[in-house]
């Protein structure tokens, strides 16, 4: 299974924001964008809109578990990705999250 690397710079996550490729779902929002770092990296946000301290952390691990779904896709792949939790997210499990960020990532281009 491939490890991915993870974004922490804040101009990284800007730079994602301003981006014009964003994909809107119910359950989870995401940010794309081409790099040059040879490499595929994800960020994960989640604001304080979606809850306390402890359903926040509850949507970072189910949409890191979501992605792993596809870490092995997205090896050796040049692009960064942001993952914006919604308030329904920490309501939901893993497996509902996989068909969101699976149509986002193919619509992107990033996988098949």
């Amino acid at each position: 299974m491939a490890v991915l690397s993870t974004i922490k710079e804040n101009n990284t996550f800007r730079r994602l924001y301003r981006s014009r490729m964003c994909y809107v779902y119910p359950q989870i929002v995401v940010y794309v964008s081409k790099n040059r770092l040879g490499g595929f990296r994800y960020g994960i946000t989640t604001s304080k809109k979606v809850g306390n301290a402890v359903a926040r952390s509850r949507c970072r691990r189910i949409i890191r578990a979501a992605l792993s779904e596809y870490a092995d896709k997205l090896d050796g792949k040049c692009f960064d990705v942001v993952l914006v939790a919604r308030k329904k997210t920490p309501f939901l499990k893993s497996t509902d999250l996989v068909e969101p960020i699976g149509k986002s990532l193919k619509k992107a281009g990033i996988i098949e």
